[in-house]
């Protein structure tokens, strides 16, 4: 059984609302060093799928490729 780690984020140039909102609050909370915040999604996924299809189960259904990059590792056991 084959195990990846998926890592979603929104794109360069790309509004991040949730970070946005993280950034301002860890500012009013005297957090002032902090230049940017980003905000994503982690995926654990394992089964009888190979990279391939990982790739595509991104591309149609676990990120939006208008908006979100993601990165895919593949986990060693």
């Amino acid at each position: 059984m084959a195990r990846y780690e998926i890592f979603v984020t929104y794109k360069t140039g790309i509004f991040d609302p949730p970070g946005a909102t993280a950034e301002r609050a860890l500012a009013n909370l005297g957090y002032e060093g902090v230049e940017s915040v980003q905000i994503g999604k982690f995926i654990r996924l394992a089964g009888d799928v190979d990279l391939a299809q990982v790739t595509e189960m991104c591309e149609k259904l676990l990120a939006n490729p208008v908006i979100e990059d993601f990165r895919i590792e593949t986990v060693e056991e």
